[in-house]
């Protein structure tokens, strides 16, 4: 289906929180394109602007595909609106990396925010809803999205990428 198409689900799916196995496990990757992908992308779309957020990874909603969806804005204020299954990530070469310390949020843990550095630039690549290789290239926002929504289906969450005492504040708090 159409990304425009796939937006306009309304199945809604409950989000899974940290600690739930699905959410620290890396997943499977996608091979089968056909109706019962399209649904889960359908609905996490669906998720994702209920939650009024700017990606969301399919181990948030309790499935462990390798695919997320994300509906953000670029370093130019560009809105991108897409999907990757199977991703990932490539940085700029390490002498033209720039990083940038931002507040960082995940829906599976409400609330809870943390200074978390990560580049300012991502090439994601993947695959589309129909199995066609694409290459997404991200700033802003979308770079950070990128990144952090392919942690998640690496089984891996911003959690992870703390230091060890904020952790515990953040989830003690929650």
């Amino acid at each position: 289906m159409p990304i425009e198409e796939l937006m306009r689900s309304d199945g809604v799916r409950s989000i899974v929180r940290w600690g739930v196995p699905v959410m620290h496990t890396p997943t499977r990757t996608v091979s089968d394109f056909g109706p019962s992908l399209q649904t889960l992308i359908a609905d996490m779309f669906a998720t994702n602007l209920a939650a009024d957020r700017t990606g969301l990874a399919a181990p948030k909603v309790g499935v462990d595909f390798a695919v997320f969806v994300f509906d953000c804005f670029d370093s130019q204020w560009e809105r991108r609106v897409g999907l990757v299954c199977n991703p990932s990530v490539t940085f700029a070469e390490r002498a033209r990396r720039h990083f940038v310390d931002l507040d960082e949020g995940c829906l599976s843990l409400p609330g809870a925010y943390a200074s978390t550095v990560r580049p300012d630039f991502a090439i994601c690549r993947g695959q589309d809803q129909y199995g066609n290789d694409i290459e997404v290239l991200g700033t802003g926002t979308l770079a950070r999205c990128l990144q952090h929504e392919t942690d998640h289906v690496n089984g891996l969450v911003f959690e992870d990428r703390l230091p060890r005492r904020l952790r515990k504040v953040l989830l003690s708090a929650n």
